[in-house]
């Protein structure tokens, strides 16, 4: 039977709930998701899962199954690679290959990071395509998609170039962008470079177009895009002292829109926010019932510290309760997790924390099992047994 003990609160309750709470931020973007990386909390969705096209947002794909090749040993940083005539044929924003050209890896990588490079995505996906063609490579990005938990996220190329069903969501880029962060952190800084000049030939686009990152915000990447049919849009991370933020935004209608909103959401994730510790590891949060135990009852305890992220205003605005199936069969082993505290920010989503127990709890011998029993025969009869207050700690 699932137990709840509502009495387990954490903070005061307000005695009114405003409609529109004061944190809360309105967004020109037409598709966003912002998280807190650190927290796990989840701060604005607006059509986050809707499927639009992403533009050059989608490299970001193309890099992360670039950065797995080169950690599994399929590709050298330092490996020259050739340029094809397809990949030459690109337009829009390019490194300016051509045929008689042989790029290193991270130069490519570079190109497709700080220059957003059509052509450099091309000479990537053809080198690790299954048949050697962006269409092949493409295909593949879609399934490594769909393993990793983008389930908004379909390729038909390699950099974003506008073609039917090439589409993706903003919580996939952002879920992407996470796992670009933590994944490949030896790769990471380089979304952070603001210039890259590849071989000093001109014309040569050299500037990375993140808004940004030389605002002293603490931004360190990750990605631009921008076609007629998607607008501008951006996969921007930002960090300062322990917390990190991610986003995407797409649907803007112009470079000032994309730098104007990319900076008012980063200043809102963090001036609106802080991070609070809850509950601290070993702390007794509640007791549970046993059935046939030892004790008649066990402690529960959280495993560590529990830090939530809340609003600024509103802090005590938080209540949890402890939900179990119970009463707990034993025996009961020490820190075997027996139930979850749901934590419940107001306006933002519940955190579960598991629950473990303090201490051993032993199965109950013949006394036990007898006084148990008798007790159900007396309960049945209503007459109310004796029980002694006994608990495992």
């Amino acid at each position: 039977m699932k137990n709840t003990l509502k009495s387990m609160v954490l903070g005061t309750i307000a005695a009114a709930m405003i409609s529109v709470p004061a944190w809360a931020f309105e967004t020109r973007a037409k598709t966003a998701f912002v998280i807190d990386q650190t927290t796990g909390t989840v701060l604005l969705t607006k059509n986050a899962d809707d499927a639009v096209p992403p533009a050059s947002m989608s490299k970001l794909m193309t890099l992360y199954m670039a950065f797995e090749a080169v950690r599994d040993g399929r590709l050298s940083m330092e490996e020259r690679l050739p340029v094809s005539q397809h990949a030459m044929s690109y337009g829009g924003s390019t490194m300016f290959l051509d045929t008689t050209d042989r790029v290193k890896v991270v130069d490519l990588l570079r190109g497709i990071i700080v220059l957003s490079g059509n052509d450099a995505c091309a000479v990537i996906a053809e080198t690790l395509s299954p048949d050697g063609t962006e269409e092949g490579f493409a295909r593949q990005m879609t399934l490594r998609a769909r393993q990793i938990g983008m389930t908004n996220s379909t390729f038909a190329n390699s950099n974003g170039w506008p073609a039917p069903g090439h589409r993706m969501s903003m919580r996939d880029l952002a879920l992407l962008a996470n796992r670009l962060i933590s994944d490949f952190p030896e790769f990471y800084p380089m979304f952070a470079e603001t210039e890259f000049a590849f071989d000093g030939r001109a014309p040569r686009n050299t500037l990375n177009r993140n808004p940004l990152l030389k605002l002293g915000i603490g931004a360190d990447g990750l990605k631009t895009g921008h076609t007629q049919e998607a607008g501008y849009g951006l996969v921007g991370s930002a960090k300062q002292g322990n917390r990190r933020v991610i986003f995407a935004v797409s649907g803007m209608d112009s470079t000032k829109d994309r730098a104007e909103v990319s900076e008012q959401i980063v200043n809102w994730a963090f001036r609106q926010f802080s991070e609070r510790q809850v509950l601290r590891a070993g702390k007794r949060v509640a007791q549970a019932d046993v059935w046939m135990g030892a004790y008649q009852k066990v402690s529960l305890v959280s495993a560590e510290d529990v830090n939530v992220l809340l609003p600024v205003i509103g802090q005590n605005d938080l209540e949890a309760e402890v939900v179990y199936n119970g009463p707990l069969q034993a025996p009961i082993s020490k820190g075997q997790q027996l139930a979850e505290l749901v934590i419940k920010p107001m306006d933002l989503p519940e955190i579960r924390v598991p629950l473990v127990a303090e201490a051993d709890v032993a199965a109950g011998g013949f006394t036990v099992r007898l006084r148990t029993a008798t007790a159900v025969l007396m309960s049945q009869f209503g007459i109310a047994p004796d029980t002694a207050p006994e608990e495992a700690s």
